[in-house]
């Protein structure tokens, strides 16, 4: 079974914004919210046009993102591509965030 590396990474972190981060700055829609658990980035899946989550992770190295909106208790770990198990471990909120798509 395999198992991942990273999960001693994982930081209680502040949301960088109410929704995609970059998504926000250019009017940009997202169909989901992920939240880098290393620093707090907010940003969008891979389902929305712009993946800024995982463009996040290619720029930092940042492994582990937590599903966001609302937050849902799995978490991925891009390194070792697993699901990582953070119910108990959820990040709130910081406020509503906008809905799109």
């Amino acid at each position: 079974m395999k198992s991942c590396k990273h999960t001693a990474d994982i930081r209680d972190v502040t949301p960088s914004a109410l929704g995609c981060e970059e998504c926000l700055k250019t009017g940009s829609a997202w169909v989901h919210l992920r939240l880098c658990r290393t620093c707090g980035h907010v940003g969008c899946c891979d389902s929305s046009p712009n993946l800024h989550a995982t463009k996040h992770f290619h720029n930092t190295g940042h492994p582990i993102i937590e599903g966001y909106d609302p937050p849902e208790g799995w978490g991925w770990c891009y390194v070792d591509q697993i699901a990582v198990d953070l119910s108990g471990r959820t990040t709130r909120q910081r406020g509503p965030i906008p809905r799109y798509v």
